[in-house]
């Protein structure tokens, strides 16, 4: 067995990730009591508990922002991306890449920067993804930020992850499909219809700007779940402008503030889904560009997944969306 590797499912055609480093933590995230005292490894000053950076912009000796690989990768650029045949099943090396994004030099909170300093971290998340993009053998590229235990982050210090897959799984697979079937038929975008109706009706609207729209979804999957859509048709997040930057920066600092007011900072989910890199198959994803748009999800970790959820498929929520929209309009920032 590899140290990394993709195993698929031939039923759910769905890959699960293999990791031998995620066995353990790494030396940094051993111990609780890191959590308890506030000791952050991603502080100034503490730059010898990480790996060498691979971005970090400005002048020597001073950052505001931060990239290092991940410790512990979940996925490795080293390996080859042929699937072999395992018996009657599929296997591949786990090849992608893995990052953390240090989000300052601080303690502070994502939603509690200045807003040039959160433009400077979705700049980060951008120029690393278009970084790896050189590398033709990667797919698909996911933005991912755990806060708080319960979702999973073991660090009290603001970070996200950069994520590269040398295959498309299932989710964002889904989502393509979806929103090319969808403009096959009505000859529009699904994104477009949803944030059309989002912000006519507004009774799940809770902060829109000129380019961008948070909204509860429909059928949110959780209490308090956020989408953040772009308001100009992109299907790739590394084809934001300067002034679509500045624009997240300020939806991405409202929203989360109101969350952090609504539910007293409660652990959360942000994942980013942008298009993959298209292949020579021209006939595959040919409408994608006006079919698909890139998005910010993020959901609240209030109540465990229990087995309803997962045996069903299906997600339980006890609070309407239109309820938490309300509420949240209503927080003072």
């Amino acid at each position: 067995m590899n140290d990394n590797e993709m195993r698929l499912d031939p039923l759910r055609q769905t890959w699960t990730v293999f990791a031998r480093s995620r066995m353990a933590k790494p030396p940094f995230l051993a111990h609780k009591k890191n959590a308890r005292t506030g000791f952050s490894p991603f502080s100034a000053g503490n730059e010898q508990f990480t790996p060498p950076a691979i971005f970090a912009p400005g002048e020597a000796g001073k950052w505001n922002v931060r990239v290092v690989p991940n410790r512990a990768p979940a996925l490795r650029v080293e390996g080859d991306t042929q699937r072999r045949a395992d018996g009657f099943y599929d296997r591949m090396d786990g090849v992608g890449a893995h990052e953390v994004i240090i989000e300052n030099p601080g303690t502070e909170p994502l939603e509690e920067l200045p807003l040039p300093a959160i433009s400077q971290v979705i700049n980060a998340w951008k120029a690393r993804m278009l970084d790896l993009m050189r590398d033709i053998r990667m797919r698909a590229f996911f933005v991912i930020k755990d806060v708080g235990e319960p979702a999973g982050a073991h660090v009290p210090h603001a970070v996200s992850q950069l994520i590269a897959m040398a295959v498309v799984p299932d989710p964002l697979l889904q989502k393509l499909e979806v929103a090319r079937d969808f403009y096959d038929r009505k000859k529009r975008s699904i994104f477009e219809d949803i944030l059309r109706e989002e912000v006519r009706t507004a009774t799940r609207l809770v902060y829109e700007n000129n380019g961008f729209a948070a909204f509860c979804p429909y059928a949110s999957r959780a209490p308090f779940e956020i989408a953040i859509y772009p308001k100009r048709q992109c299907a790739d997040f590394h084809g934001l402008s300067d002034q679509e930057i500045a624009q997240l920066a300020d939806a991405l600092k409202t929203t989360l503030r109101k969350i952090a007011r609504a539910l007293d900072r409660p652990a959360y989910h942000l994942m980013l889904y942008t298009a993959p890199t298209r292949t020579n198959r021209r006939d595959h994803w040919n409408t994608l560009e006006a079919d698909f748009r890139w998005h910010i999800e993020i959901v609240p970790r209030l109540f465990f997944t229990t087995g309803f959820e997962i045996g069903t498929g299906c997600c339980l929520n006890t609070v309407w969306p239109e309820t938490a929209a309300e509420y949240l309009r209503k927080i003072e920032i």
